[in-house]
């Protein structure tokens, strides 16, 4: 089998990445190790940057966006019992969108499915070959017959296990990374959001997150010590956890009831440099790993599809192959802001084992951050999504 472009792994940004490119012509087949029920099991994100909401527009995808999505245009951060609002469109003139990763996903099998483009799913041994050269390939087992794909780039959108970065020869690429001492218990259950904007607090017991997928479905997170089971977390042990940590006007609001899902989630945050090798383009999780403190991975992995389009359209469109060298200096920029902004976030809102003097720092930090109407531009400036790069 021969495409243009091979892309690995169906999760949003490949299946973003192959939306844009079959709606501009540009032939590509996707192989994905899961099955589709499989993929859209996975529990994600919900807070979409007004880049990638655009970007959805862009790949036709957008309608029941549109439609189910919630534009919010701002969220709260509680320290120390103080609230204080981050007016994200009187801020940075723009907001956000809380639409859920898995709503996201579906819609772009349902396009690609219509348009009748390749997807394969449920492959096994997958493997890169002659990346470095002008004619790469792909090999995998199907049915348990082995195939081969041939095709002139490759895209990695496998996520952080996946084959793709693994391919890279060691001595060619260098890793980033660091890991926080706790994780997020996550709760997700049909239940009224406690406030219809998100809530960030920081609590003497630990941060928590209010956060929601519709109208009538929440999803909530606690710090828990970096180790701890789920299982030892009943749905009454969880609700009464949050009550403790939400402030008293908040938690007399808070709709419990039965939990659709829960599962521990390590904060890790990690980066590959380069993000290409030859004819092979990391996107996603396979090139780098934020905290979900700042609502960054999808939307960061959205920015990658964004440049790594636009790169490919040059390329077969204007026949500017070169063009596609500027991939990983474009995407690193963007990376690494996000990268700093999720450790900000991360850092001030969680509760760490300090020594007195460093847990003042973090106190004084949030006090003036808050405080400071330039600092709350800041944080909404990033929240929402700094520009994407204009690629001429």
């Amino acid at each position: 089998m021969k495409t243009q472009v091979a892309i690995i792994g169906a999760g949003p940004s490949g299946l973003l990445l192959g939306q844009l490119l079959h709606r501009c012509g540009i032939d590509n087949v996707i192989l994905e190790r899961r099955s589709p029920d499989y993929v859209l099991s996975r529990i994600r994100a919900g807070v979409l940057e007004h880049g990638t909401v655009a970007l959805l527009r862009e790949a036709g995808v957008a309608e029941h966006m549109e439609r189910e999505g919630h534009i919010h245009d701002g969220f709260s951060i509680f320290v120390n019992g103080e609230r204080t609002r981050i007016d994200l469109k009187g801020l940075s003139g723009t907001s956000i969108m809380v639409y859920g990763q898995t709503e996201v996903t579906r819609d772009l099998m349902k396009a690609r499915k219509t348009k009748g483009a390749s997807s394969i799913y449920e492959v096994d041994q997958v493997k890169l070959h002659d990346i470095a050269s002008d004619h790469p390939s792909v090999t995998y087992v199907k049915d348990g017959q082995q195939q081969t794909l041939e095709c002139d780039y490759i895209a990695g959108c496998d996520g952080f296990h996946g084959p793709s970065r693994q391919a890279i020869p060691r001595d060619r690429i260098r890793e980033f990374e660091r890991t926080y001492p706790f994780g997020w218990l996550g709760l997700m259950a049909d239940t009224h959001p406690v406030e219809h904007e998100l809530i960030y607090i920081n609590h003497p017991r630990g941060f928590a997150l209010c956060s929601q997928r519709s109208l009538t479905r929440s999803r909530y997170y606690l710090q828990v010590p970096q180790g701890e089971k789920v299982e030892n977390w009943s749905d009454d042990r969880f609700w009464d956890e949050l009550k403790n940590r939400l402030a008293p006007d908040v938690a007399a609001k808070l709709e419990t009831g039965p939990s659709l899902e829960k599962s521990i989630a390590p904060l890790h945050s990690f980066v590959a440099e380069p993000m290409q090798y030859g004819n092979l383009f990391l996107l996603g999780d396979a090139a780098h790993i934020v905290p979900p403190t700042g609502a960054k991975g999808l939307n960061l992995a959205a920015s990658d599809v964004y440049a790594l389009y636009h790169l490919l359209r040059k390329a077969y469109l204007d026949k500017q192959p070169e063009a596609l060298q500027r991939y990983s200096e474009i995407c690193l920029r963007r990376v690494w802001k996000a990268e700093r902004f999720t450790w900000w976030m991360t850092s001030v809102l969680h509760r760490f084992d300090h020594d007195p003097f460093s847990q003042r720092l973090q106190e004084t930090e949030a006090a003036y951050t808050l405080g400071s109407v330039a600092a709350r531009t800041c944080i909404a400036e990033n929240y929402v999504g700094l520009p994407l790069e204009r690629i001429d």
